[in-house]
């Protein structure tokens, strides 16, 4: 193939079931999708467990992380257009951030992101391989990662990967609910954009997008409850966490277990950022993790000596998932006190081995926070004003009140 007819073959049209035929904007941006690290977002579920309740839900970080790429490309033409520059360099890093953010999340995401790693979040993981890139593809991905962190000058560029209405949110919403089949979750994500502004280098919404917000916050408290939160993947999700938690102990007390190399090395010992930041391996055996790893492991040990883990794992695969039970105030001691007793003479528990088999917890759903960077509209006068203090309802003061429900799961 010609040389000058390289560039253009990395300019590719891809197909997305959500927006149709999204294009990528940047060579770069090829270039970083074809990164292992990258790729090995194809090898993790956006919803975790969650295809469990909804058979559908079988879409991966990569889908996502494309689709709010593609978000972030209208974002910088709609502010462009009220007469903002954003410079060409500027565009690739905002992208490239967007394109990298998840890129930090382990296998099953969030249900398992205390588990792999102890105390590190999936955003600081995400900067660790940003760090990385930065090595091999310079300048640009410099920049994405102070953008990333939001130690760029120009805050808004931030704001656009992470805030209250930032790509991320805008993809994932419209995504999980086509995937899912729940249609509460669509947003006018198109109208959204469009309303986006810049005022004094921070991200506004032009006041006439408020009942667009709005909508888009009221889907994000019902996805919340129908998806991310419905009780039985959240009972599947807590049987995955102690399952990984047994799996844990019983490495670290010298029990051979069957686990890819990488897992291995997450089971055997408690990784910290510390840990990151002292030993080039631990970054290269976290990229070699994907929920593959997980399921693999999980088909083996439900045939495992261990009762606890066996069963647990069983479950999972067989999709025989511990009842849950919700309810809007805490459950009473004694209610806790008599399902401890039934489970421990059922399954012959030691009183510290109970924990693996009883759940009580609480749930909460807050849709839109006032206290962490709230969303300011722009007003015509040029007036700043939050969003909850502008609605002329009382729809956004209510869905910034957190509700909280608690469950207790056990086995049936």
């Amino acid at each position: 193939m010609p040389a000058n007819t390289a560039p253009n073959n990395k300019k590719k049209i891809i197909n997305d079931p959500v927006y149709g035929f999204i294009s990528l904007p940047h060579e770069i941006i090829f270039d970083i999708l074809e990164h292992p690290y990258l790729q090995r977002l194809r090898r993790i579920q956006q919803l975790g467990l969650s295809h469990l309740v909804y058979p559908g839900a079988m879409h991966t970080r990569f889908h996502h992380v494309l689709g709010a790429m593609h978000l972030m490309t209208q974002a910088v033409n709609s502010i462009r257009r009220k007469g903002h520059p954003i410079s060409e360099e500027e565009e690739r890093a905002v992208c490239l951030a967007i394109l990298l953010h998840d890129i930090g999340h382990g296998p099953f995401s969030h249900a398992l992101e205390y588990d792999i790693v102890c105390g590190v979040s999936h955003e600081q993981i995400s900067a660790y391989f940003i760090a990385e890139l930065t090595v091999e593809y310079g300048q640009d991905l410099a920049l994405a990662l102070e953008i990333f962190k939001n130690e760029y000058h120009r805050p808004f560029l931030h704001q656009l990967v992470s805030s209250q209405l930032d790509m991320d949110r805008l993809d994932y919403l419209n995504r999980d609910s086509f995937y899912s089949g729940v249609s509460e979750g669509v947003i006018g994500s198109e109208r959204l954009i469009e309303m986006l502004n810049v005022h004094e280098g921070h991200l506004v919404l032009e006041e006439k997008g408020i009942y667009s917000v709005e909508k888009f916050i009221v889907a994000r408290r019902l996805m919340y409850w129908q998806v991310y939160l419905h009780k039985t993947v959240v009972a599947a999700e807590f049987m995955l966490i102690h399952a990984l938690r047994r799996a844990k102990e019983l490495v670290k007390e010298g029990t051979p277990l069957f686990a890819s190399p990488s897992l291995h090395f997450f089971l055997s010992q408690d990784i910290k950022s510390e840990h990151f930041e002292q030993d080039p391996m631990v970054l290269t055996h976290f990229a070699r993790l994907d929920d593959y790893d997980i399921w693999g492991a999980i088909k083996v040990w439900q045939f495992a000596p261990d009762y606890i883990l066996a069963t647990l794992c069983s479950g999972l695969v067989n999709r025989q998932l511990f009842k849950i039970e919700i309810s809007k105030t805490p459950f009473s001691a004694a209610r806790i006190a008599a399902v401890q007793q039934r489970i421990r003479e059922e399954h012959q528990l030691s009183e510290q081995d109970l924990s693996y088999f009883i759940y009580s917890d609480r749930l909460t759903n807050k849709a839109y926070n006032e206290q962490k960077q709230n969303i300011n509209l722009l007003r015509k006068n040029g007036e700043i004003i939050e969003l909850s203090q502008a609605s002329d309802n009382l729809n956004i003061s209510a869905l910034s009140t957190p509700v909280e429900k608690y469950f207790l799961c056990y086995p049936r």
